[in-house]
């Protein structure tokens, strides 16, 4: 851990990172992009669903797949899928105690919307805590784990990779950042998608808990 003590700039992954109930949340998001699939491809919602998922594994993101096969309006499919109810989400004071107390810059990267990441934060409690968000559109749509969305975040907010962290619930998305010269941090989960990859040397550490984490580099900054 003494390697995190030095790290200026934390970048955080949005769904299953800064929030623990997935599929309370992501899960809504997810069955709206089967609806709108349905509704748009004229297929029944488990036709929708399988092609949902094939775009998914196939082009990073299902909007990718639309857009590249069906020339689906991104911006009318991020409106539409992350139009969801977060009111069940109670703020978490543990995590935003900690991401006060952090002396380093914050940002959200996503392959979701700004809107989705405004939404989330605000419903945690955290909302006025970041230095910046990095969304799908900010990068022309390209998802993670391709390297040009990376290379722009740096870009953008003038991030030097080698000061800084990405923490992640997905796997095999914290290679870019390696690759960048970041450190990177799994968040451990036990999702099929989110595992996959999780025994790659590119993962400099795996955490159970965030807010546990920052309170350690808390510690560590201050010793």
């Amino acid at each position: 851990m003494n390697n995190f003590k030095n790290i200026k700039n934390f970048i955080f992954d949005c769904d299953g990172v800064l929030y623990q109930d997935l599929e309370a949340v992501f899960g809504q998001v997810s069955r709206r992009m089967t609806k709108y699939i349905s509704e748009k491809l004229n297929l029944d919602l488990k036709k929708a669903k399988e092609l949902q998922t094939n775009y998914f594994h196939k082009y990073n993101t299902s909007l990718n797949g639309l857009m590249i096969h069906h020339n689906v309006s991104p911006e009318e499919f991020l409106e539409y899928v992350h139009d969801i109810n977060l009111d069940f989400m109670k703020k978490d004071l543990v995590l935003r105690k900690e991401l006060v107390k952090l002396n380093a810059k914050k940002f959200v990267f996503t392959n979701g919307s700004h809107n989705h990441v405004k939404n989330v934060t605000k419903h945690v409690g955290i909302d006025d805590l970041f230095d910046g968000t990095f969304d799908i559109t900010d990068c022309n749509m390209i998802p993670k784990p391709s390297i040009e969305p990376y290379k722009k975040l740096v870009k953008k907010f003038n991030i030097i990779p080698e000061e800084t962290v990405f923490i992640e619930d997905i796997a095999r998305n914290l290679e870019p950042a390696k690759k960048l010269g970041m450190k990177t941090v799994w968040l451990i989960n036990d999702a099929y998608w989110g595992k996959k990859d999780s025994d790659k040397d590119f993962i400099d550490l795996k955490i159970k808990n965030l807010s546990s984490f920052l309170k350690e580099i808390n510690i560590l900054k201050v010793a």
